[in-house]
């Protein structure tokens, strides 16, 4: 094996480990946030645990008998309470505090992980400004007409259509209905300069999913570019741009507004039918992904990992079985009925909710190789 083999090897050995401390963190804030609840609120608490399986370390308290531990398979962690399956002995245990203070505890996971992607947003847009949509090339137009309604190289895509632009989605959801020859305002940064230009749409927008970007590069006169490896690409990157303070400030709690929404539009599309399983991705797709991404610079690192604790943040809080927004849907049925389902039969509602989940996660994961 030459040197450059074993360069390249390493690189992407660093660059997993990179993925998998990103989701070792989210995943001990996370369970981090059910414990600070749960202490706050006197709740008995067994084991705050980072990883799973078996222990390499363990300590347990003297004083209050909880357990700390970290586990050998870093993808995981957990905060267990007593008695989470059924009523517990202990006047403390989760199932005999009131709903509402349970339902604190569940919620306090999930807000952990976002108020830590909105940390890391906002030292990303301050540290290195926002990362705008740039335009690296303009096609020719068949007609003439399209020459004075057209972005330029080197645009900075600020607004269309009135509305701010921070994902794809936000600019399919600008221009989504627009015709061929329609006229759109958008908000560029053109040569240090921002101003409004008027866009004439090339091609109708009609997009049924956010898997066709290739219809929105089209509309707009994106140009197309031969890359290093032969394949055609649209002429589109991104380039980064300081605003102001609060300017800044007020940036990063949108732009984590528009990536929760994302989540929803993508679940959406799914249930629909507009985007199949192929288009989701499991464990090992998230680790490849996030690995590819996070060891291209500083601000892609902040970057995917506030995208995953946004992610996390907004899956956990479904109402699906094995998760906590289910657990909220039942804490909230004994609220209003004064009665709690049986905890046999919630308990097994989320055991299979959890198998659910891991058979999920395999099936995307296989759908993805297989699209490779």
């Amino acid at each position: 094996m030459g040197l450059l083999s074993v360069s390249s090897v390493m690189n992407t050995v660093l660059a997993v480990l990179l993925a998998i401390l990103i989701l070792l963190v989210m995943i001990t804030v996370h369970e981090f946030g059910h414990y600070v609840a749960g202490k706050a609120l006197r709740f008995k608490i067994n084991e705050f645990a980072i990883g799973f399986g078996p222990k390499l370390f363990k300590r347990t308290s003297k004083k209050t008998g909880e357990a700390f531990s970290i586990r050998l398979l870093p993808l995981g962690g957990f905060c267990a309470f007593d008695g989470e399956e059924d009523e517990g002995l202990n006047p403390n245990s989760f199932n005999k505090k009131a709903p509402w203070k349970r339902i604190i505890v569940l919620v306090s996971g999930p807000l952990m992980n976002y108020l830590l992607a909105l940390l890391l947003i906002i030292i990303s847009m301050f540290a290195f400004g926002q990362m705008l949509f740039k335009v690296g090339g303009v096609a020719a137009p068949d007609d003439n007409k399209y020459i004075e309604y057209s972005l330029k190289e080197g645009d900075l895509i600020l607004k269309a259509d009135g509305k701010g632009i921070y994902l794809t989605t936000d600019l399919m959801t600008a221009l989504k209905g627009k015709s061929e020859g329609d006229i759109v305002k958008m908000k560029v940064i053109r040569d240090g300069i921002t101003q409004t230009v008027e866009i004439m749409m090339r091609a109708d927008c009609n997009f049924s999913s956010s898997e066709e970007t290739s219809k929105l590069w089209k509309a707009l006169g994106i140009g197309i570019v031969e890359g290093a490896d032969g394949n055609s690409y649209w002429a589109v990157g991104v380039e980064s741009h300081r605003f102001g303070f609060f300017d800044t400030l007020g940036r990063s709690f949108v732009y984590s507004f528009r990536i929760a929404g994302t989540i929803f539009k993508v679940l959406g599309e799914l249930l629909t039918g507009h985007i199949g399983l192929s288009a989701m991705g499991g464990p090992v797709t998230t680790i490849k992904l996030t690995s590819q991404i996070a060891s291209q610079s500083l601000q892609s690192f902040f970057e995917i990992a506030a995208y995953i604790g946004v992610n996390l943040a907004v899956f956990n809080l479904l109402p699906i079985p094995a998760l906590d927004g289910s657990k909220v849907v039942f804490c909230l049925i004994e609220w209003i009925f004064r009665k709690p389902v049986p905890r046999k039969v919630e308990a097994i509602i989320h055991a299979a909710g959890f198998v659910l989940l891991l058979a999920f996660a395999v099936i995307v994961d296989i759908l993805q190789f297989a699209r490779c």
